[in-house]
């Protein structure tokens, strides 16, 4: 499915993967990793079959840019499936592949013109424009390990609004609602709606009311058991707040 709003066509490729394509230029941001993009991926529940893009084997290779949020969705392969030759890979500047055994090549080793950015930069891929703003889960927040640390600390990623064709984008990234987001003018919203990782729905739910976008879409869910969330409930509870709202499902 695609969603068409103001110009664009957007979709929800599975996991954190997303696709912006307007009359100039096609972007992604976090393309890949659990073999949604390469036919593997397998729904965690029959709930998730019909609440998640399928699988598919993808290799477009047509993104003038490619935008990455930090360690955990940086995969190469993916990046490659998408990435036109001539494409420029934007990623957040504290990915290292040596903290992970997902990965094995470095974001500078890659085959494009790579950008590194940090968590408050603004800058353009041709005729797309981005601003980076902070994503991080709140050390006294819902969102920590077993040993009480952040899952996502401060300094380990970003999230991308991005200007595609006029129209601004809000991809927080994996992130806990945080003061700058309430600030951001933006038309569609793309907010991760698990509540393990990442903001959850009802934080969505409440920004969303707060920041009043001209359509949201909810992303990153029920990839995975971890990931699991009641799509249905959350598109239920931002339209009773009088906001627009699409799920990009199977």
């Amino acid at each position: 499915m695609t969603v068409s709003h103001d110009g664009l066509a957007v979709e929800w490729l599975g996991y954190a993967t997303i696709r912006i394509e307007s009359e100039d230029a096609v972007a992604y941001v976090d393309p890949g990793r659990y073999g949604v993009l390469s036919d593997e991926w397998t729904p965690p529940s029959d709930a998730a079959r019909g609440a998640h893009p399928p699988a598919r084997d993808y290799r477009p290779e047509d993104a003038d840019a490619v935008f990455v949020t930090h360690l955990h969705h940086y995969d190469p392969d993916g990046i490659e499936r998408v990435a036109a030759e001539d494409a420029t890979v934007v990623a957040f500047e504290a990915i290292d592949v040596n903290d992970t055994r997902r990965a094995d090549t470095r974001p500078e080793a890659l085959p494009y013109d790579v950008r590194t950015v940090g968590a408050d930069e603004r800058g353009a891929v041709g005729d797309v424009g981005f601003r980076t703003v902070p994503a991080y889960n709140r050390p006294d927040g819902p969102h920590t390990g077993s040993d009480g640390a952040p899952v996502h600390p401060e300094g380990f990623g970003c999230g991308y609004v991005l200007s595609v064709d006029g129209t601004r984008v809000l991809y927080p990234g994996d992130s806990d609602v945080l003061p700058v987001h309430a600030n951001l003018d933006v038309s569609l919203f793309l907010p991760s709606i698990d509540d393990t990782f990442s903001m959850g729905g009802e934080a969505v739910v409440e920004l969303a009311a707060e920041m009043s976008p001209d359509l949201v879409c909810p992303v990153h869910y029920n990839t995975f058991d971890a990931l699991e969330a009641d799509s249905r409930a959350v598109a239920g509870a931002v339209a009773a707040r009088g906001i627009p709202v699409v799920l990009d499902e199977s």
